[in-house]
């Protein structure tokens, strides 16, 4: 991975503190409401301070002779990325799964601010160790993977890439309605939705499935199945209908999968109205799915490079 890099993007995120504070206007206030609901406001202020200490040191640690352009969460779908960038996030593993998917090909250094608070699957690098990560990135040395990505296209050519998971389904909790194709399977369904999952999301919102599965057929006597095993590289994506429901018009034979690069899963909207197209849970950055529209969902073509030790 040798490359020159002319700056240092550091992708930053608002605290939980930070958001009450722009809800209710002022932090006294905030107080105020939390308290009056028996939670611990200073919690609220222990971690605003570590993410602050945190971002004052990793400024610091980012000293390498570069720039270093610091740009809000909120900013990044908009934001331009460049070929020369590196990117540096700070903060939970959300905050990486959001940035990998518009950096395009550009290294991904992700960076705990309170491992004491988060796991950070996502963020293998304490403010400590950043230095040093992004030093051996910059030198073409450090060490990472090459995640796949979900990618939906639509019959009208608009587009959402997924680093966790994608979801194909109706707004609120009334039955989707759709026709599904894969391979030489084509049936019409109606259920909760779909999830279409990478390698990186499996452990996640897939996961809640194979739990719910697992659970029903231990307490009807069954024999649990085997999950999904992806890893972060897997050339695949992985899809599971949520509760499909079988009727006079709907049939629930093809509920699970695997999505290759060849074989594409198709979904056609039988939704009249408040079908969504929403990529790793942010369900406010949606596609309209109402009928008449087609989503076609495979592999994306380029991938997510997470720098590891």
């Amino acid at each position: 991975m040798a490359r020159h890099y002319e700056k240092i993007v550091l992708v930053t995120r608002a605290t939980r503190l930070d958001e009450l504070v722009r809800r209710f206007n002022t932090r006294s206030q905030a107080r105020f409401y939390l308290e009056h609901a028996d939670q611990d406001f200073e919690d609220y202020v222990r971690e605003d301070d570590t993410y602050r200490r945190a971002l004052d040191a990793l400024h610091g640690q980012l000293s390498l002779g570069l720039p270093v352009q610091q740009v809000d969460r909120s900013l990044v779908p908009t934001f331009l990325f460049g070929e020369k960038d590196l990117v540096v996030a700070l903060g939970q593993d959300g905050l990486v799964a959001n940035v990998a998917k518009y950096v395009g090909h550009q290294p991904l250094v992700g960076v705990n601010p309170d491992p004491s608070r988060f796991d950070g699957v996502l963020l293998p690098f304490s403010v400590a160790q950043s230095r040093q990560a992004v030093r051996q990135t910059l030198e073409s040395r450090a060490r990472w993977r090459s995640v796949t990505l979900a990618e939906v296209v639509l019959s009208d050519g608009q587009r959402l890439v997924a680093f966790n998971d994608l979801f194909l389904g109706a707004r609120t909790h009334v039955s989707a309605r759709y026709t599904l194709r894969h391979g030489e399977d084509t049936e019409t369904q109606s259920s909760s939705g779909i999830i279409v999952s990478t390698g990186v999301g499996a452990s996640g919102w897939l996961s809640s499935v194979f739990n719910q599965a697992r659970g029903l057929t231990r307490d009807t006597g069954g024999a649990p199945g085997e999950d999904f095993a992806l890893e972060w590289e897997d050339p695949r994506l992985a899809f599971v209908v949520r509760e499909p429901f079988v009727s006079r018009h709907s049939s629930a034979r093809r509920v699970s999968g695997f999505i290759r690069a060849e074989s594409e899963l198709v979904v056609e909207s039988r939704m009249p109205s408040g079908g969504v197209i929403f990529s790793d849970g942010v369900e406010e950055d949606f596609l309209a799915f109402n009928a008449g529209t087609t989503a076609r969902v495979h592999p994306a073509a380029r991938r997510a490079l997470l720098i590891v030790p």
